[in-house]
């Protein structure tokens, strides 16, 4: 036997070769046009449409991107698309992160400004303290606390049951530096995700702060929002006391995604109700917080 194949060998080889090349390819030839390719990256609009009930065909797609005209600044008109667009289920939304309320207690550390003052007014509700105004520029902004947060202790003290006046009488009898006060994120509120709709509105309507009406099928609609709350912050920014023209361009200054802050009326109007207007709309703070 030679130690290499012969020429015929090497020829009838290369043909059994070709053959099983054409066997393997044959399937692919006569595949039917009815199978679907292997799943990509990304799905294909076919496929969204099929994918939990999510509609884009491209016929919805440009009903909802065409502008709709709006019968007036403060006026609120429904969604196109019968279903409507809510929120997203999840997201990093910076107007989201910037309005979280959390579950947990945190301690912030305050002094006195040359005044001695910390620019913080606190009121009493159901034997809990709360904080009714936080001043722009204060030291009790500096630290983040925000309208309705609860107090819960001053300097190791527990503020359980206590009035509006022993709550106010610690805190001046605190010394200048590093007051400690414990604290737990804004427990009367609630936070609401919306979604702009193509003409830029949310679906709901205000007078004086206060969410009157809503519209139907709007994101407001099918994302929760209530009637009879006052709105406290639009993206984690605080909008009590400004003007409802005002709360308008806040809003209209947000991007698709909005997330509002809310409190019913009731506990609203309890808790401003030692406060004049007048310092609520100028001493306020304001600014949009740091995430």
């Amino acid at each position: 036997m030679s130690l290499y194949p012969s020429l015929e060998d090497l020829k009838v080889d290369r043909s059994l070769q070709t053959q099983s090349t054409q066997v393997i390819a044959k399937p692919a030839a006569i595949m039917p046009a009815s199978v679907p390719a292997a799943p990509g990256l990304y799905p294909n609009l076919t496929e969204l449409s099929n994918y939990m009930g999510l509609s884009l065909t491209d016929e919805e797609l440009q009903l909802n991107m065409s502008l709709v005209p709006s019968g007036g600044n403060d006026v609120a008109i429904p969604y196109i698309i019968p279903g409507g667009l809510v929120a997203p289920v999840t997201g990093n939304d910076i107007g989201l992160r910037r309005a979280e309320i959390k579950h947990g207690i945190r301690e912030v550390i305050l002094c006195k400004d040359e005044s001695g003052k910390m620019g913080l007014r606190l009121k009493s509700v159901d034997k809990g303290v709360f904080v009714q105004l936080v001043q722009v520029n204060s030291p009790a902004s500096l630290v983040g606390l925000r309208f309705g947060d609860q107090i819960l202790q001053i300097n190791g003290q527990n503020c359980a049951g206590w009035s509006s006046d022993r709550a106010h009488k610690a805190l001046k009898k605190a010394g200048q530096d590093r007051i400690s006060i414990i604290a737990r994120d804004r427990p009367f509120q609630r936070t609401v995700t919306l979604q702009k709709d193509s003409a830029g509105h949310v679906g709901f309507i205000f007078k004086k702060g206060q969410i009157t009406s809503l519209v139907k099928d709007s994101s407001a609609a099918r994302n929760g929002l209530l009637t009879n709350h006052h709105l406290c912050e639009i993206n984690g920014q605080n909008v009590i006391g400004l003007k409802d023209s005002q709360i308008g361009d806040v809003l209209a200054s947000c991007g698709r995604t909005v997330t509002v802050t809310v409190i019913p009326n009731i506990i609203f109007e309890h808790i401003v109700k030692s406060m004049s207007s007048g310092l609520v709309k100028k001493s306020m703070d304001h600014s949009i917080p740091e995430v």
